[in-house]
């Protein structure tokens, strides 16, 4: 649901008390939660028996759960944590809508999803609360260690349901980048106190504030369970942001990642100029790098990210003054993450042969981020793969929000057909070179979608540029490694403390 800025809905300060989960020490490890659902439930799972922070990714769980469902829900573990679900009629029209006994025929197309918007269809909000509950449930089920939920600031639409599906679950942590997640601590003390959730939505164009709105009340009426605010931590990339949050209470994060420039998936542009080096990368330098020293003195306890995957540079963070880092590549690349088997061999043998490559690409995301892609034969990382790709939104989760001439809320992505962007008010210049992430990622976790006309959508693939870490563990382990492994080889550089 959507409001304008003179909606009066009372939120609550940072003064009232709402309480996070009991308290306990911090990880010391984080695990990246890497989109679409390589970051699964079976991942976070594994790491978060382990003691250490499990996180899955909250970006197009609706998306997850529809498709798994409409292949069967092989094991019937959807199905299972849906039986927990605190609004059993709900749970039961997700099921009724896209469970398929069985499985979808191989080259069936699956069911077309409702889109975000500014006003979310009940239906949609109702997806994207199983579909988040479901993979956290799942995620915790069987132990008492912590999981998190990693989402995009820039998918600012789908940000309230997915945290509320999330928080249903009893998750412990909600990490939030790729923007200025700055108004994130006042929708889950909202959430958790049983209120209206909102958050502003960028309008390009815009003359009014848009807000994009979760009522636990109205969706779930008295099914609602009483909820507890979990941990927030904000992905950042630079100390004098981390201090502009934390200077207001009321968007006080409870602790930062401090994400540098080679970490996977999104990243911070460079500041100033954008300039590319002899590869068409962006080129950082000292400016877009964080003070450390800065960060210890703001008093909140900080991770760092962003080629941190090795025991060498965990050990470095600490004596930095860090809590722990989080990582991502290693546990991507792990037996335990949603990549299909078939992905994983071939990264891997890449890796063992020295022929993995990771380039930051400053035009593949639809969000004018860089985007950090996996140059491999038959993706769309390839010039030919991408050009024969034909142009389409369908899933539209990075659609930008733009406001008409009649004043009426539109909605374009510069990854769609270049005739409809431009005609949206768009420019074809910012068109060039843009990927459909949405479909691209979602094929790779074995989920790509089969187009009536016979075309079937082509993977994406992202890592983190530093390959020391997987370097390090294919050495140790010829044949692929377990999350279990990866982190055992990670804690290494702890104290003896942890």
């Amino acid at each position: 649901m959507a409001s304008t800025l003179t909606d009066t809905t009372e939120l609550p300060t940072a003064d009232e008390a709402i309480a996070p989960r009991p308290e306990r020490r911090h990880p010391a490890i984080i695990q990246g939660g890497m989109g679409v659902a390589v970051s699964g439930w079976r991942l976070a799972r594994a790491v978060s028996r382990a003691g250490q922070l499990g996180v899955i990714s909250g970006t197009a769980m609706d998306a997850v759960i529809a498709r798994r469902l409409q292949d069967g829900d092989a094991g019937g573990h959807y199905r299972r944590a849906l039986e927990h679900f605190p609004s059993p009629a709900m749970a039961q029209r997700v099921l009724d809508k896209y469970f398929i006994e069985g499985g979808r025929a191989e080259d069936a197309p699956y069911k077309p999803l409702p889109k975000l918007t500014i006003d979310t269809s009940v239906a949609a909000q109702e997806l994207a609360l199983v579909g988040n509950f479901a993979e956290v449930w799942l995620a915790k089920e069987g132990h008492d260690g912590v999981v998190g939920t990693n989402c995009l600031e820039k998918i600012q639409m789908a940000n309230p349901t997915a945290i509320l599906g999330a928080m249903l679950a009893g998750v412990d942590y909600v990490l939030m980048g790729a923007g200025i997640p700055r108004e994130i601590p006042q929708l889950i003390r909202a959430l958790a106190a049983g209120r209206v959730g909102r958050i502003p939505v960028d309008v390009s164009g815009g003359t009014e504030h848009h807000y994009v709105e979760a009522d636990p009340v109205a969706l779930l009426g008295d099914d609602l369970p009483q909820l507890t605010r979990p941990n927030f931590l904000a992905i950042i990339s630079l100390d004098q942001l981390a201090s502009y949050l934390h200077r207001d209470p009321e968007i006080r994060p409870d602790g930062f990642i401090v994400e540098r420039p080679p970490a996977g998936g999104h990243s911070a542009p460079p500041r100033g100029k954008m300039q590319l080096d002899e590869h068409g990368a962006p080129i950082y330098g000292a400016r877009d790098e964080a003070d450390l020293t800065k960060m210890a003195a703001i008093g909140l306890p900080f991770w760092m990210a962003g080629a941190y995957g090795t025991s060498e540079r965990v050990a470095a963070a600490v004596a930095a003054g860090a809590q722990g880092v989080q990582v991502g590549t290693v546990f991507a690349l792990s037996s335990d993450s949603g990549l299909t088997d078939e992905a994983r061999s071939l990264l891997l043998g890449r890796l063992r042969d020295g022929e993995l490559v990771v380039r930051n690409d400053p035009r593949a995301s639809p969000t004018g981020f860089p985007f950090k892609v996996i140059s491999v034969d038959g993706t769309v990382s390839e010039e030919a793969v991408y050009e024969s790709r034909p142009r389409l939104c369908d899933l539209s989760y990075l659609r930008q929000a733009y406001q008409r001439e009649d004043g009426s809320i539109g909605y374009r992505c510069a990854a769609e057909p270049v005739h409809m962007f431009v005609k949206k008010g768009g420019s074809v210049d910012d068109t060039v070179g843009r990927k459909c992430l949405c479909n691209g990622l979602v094929a790779t976790i074995g989920m790509a979608q089969h187009r009536k006309d016979g075309y079937v959508e082509d993977r994406i693939m992202t890592l983190g540029e530093d390959l020391d870490g997987p370097r390090d563990l294919i050495a140790r382990h010829p044949q692929g490694w377990t999350a279990a492994q990866a982190l055992a080889y990670l804690q290494e550089g702890l104290p003896s403390r942890t």
